[in-house]
């Protein structure tokens, strides 16, 4: 290689790179996620409550477990700063649009806790032969009590198998494998587990026999 070419090899080599030293400046602390608190009434955050049908039950939840907050959307000063600039005619209007939604909610969660008080959990012990039972629970559902997850807390409890069918009237219920109508009738009453919020006169036991052949003539 000739010495001019050396020389322009050497000046078409890249400069070398420098190092970069990192910044020692502060790190930014990650942020923290936040907190939501939700109404135990209604489920909405409460600043929210007001556009439910259950405003004055909401109130008197966050007045009794959150006064704090209370205060601040419901003091006089909060309620005259919020009222401020409607006229006399347009909070009448809202107060009565208010009680309205509320009487109607209300009803509705009345009509729901009778229709509830007035069903029925009925256990059936049937016998498939003299040694066999199963047992079938329908009516849970009525209490607000998933089946499938009762199910799966029976089979868990009695050791065997337990799953959602259909009964000959189309309607869900529980058929667990074995003679355990009585334990389950103890579960519900001690509320065990999932089960809860069944009284006990809304209890029925039944026992089926299995029906026996008839005599050959």
């Amino acid at each position: 290689m000739g010495k001019k070419q050396k020389e322009k090899k050497e000046e078409a080599s890249p400069p070398e790179a420098t190092a970069v030293e990192p910044s020692e400046g502060p790190v930014p602390e990650p942020r923290q996620p936040k907190t939501v608190l939700y109404c135990a009434v209604c489920s909405f955050p409460p600043e929210y409550c007001e556009f439910g049908s259950r405003f004055t039950k909401c109130k008197e939840w966050l007045n009794d477990a959150h006064p704090d907050l209370f205060s601040q959307y419901y003091s006089e000063d909060a309620l005259q700063s919020k009222l401020g600039t409607m006229t006399l005619a347009a909070q009448q209007k809202l107060e009565k649009d208010t009680a309205k939604k509320e009487a109607k909610a209300d009803a509705k969660a009345d009509a729901a806790l009778k229709k509830k008080m007035s069903s029925q959990v009925t256990i059936k012990r049937i016998e498939r032969n003299k040694r066999k039972h199963v047992t079938t629970v329908h009516g849970l559902e009525a209490f607000s009590i998933d089946l499938k997850k009762a199910a799966k807390q029976f089979a868990s409890k009695f050791a065997t198998g337990a799953s959602v069918s259909k009964n000959p009237q189309g309607l869900d219920e529980i058929v667990v494998q074995g003679d355990v109508a009585y334990e389950i009738v103890e579960m519900l009453e001690e509320e065990v587990g999932l089960l809860k919020g069944v009284p006990a006169d809304n209890i029925e036991v039944i026992e089926e026999k299995k029906k026996k052949a008839a005599a050959a003539e």
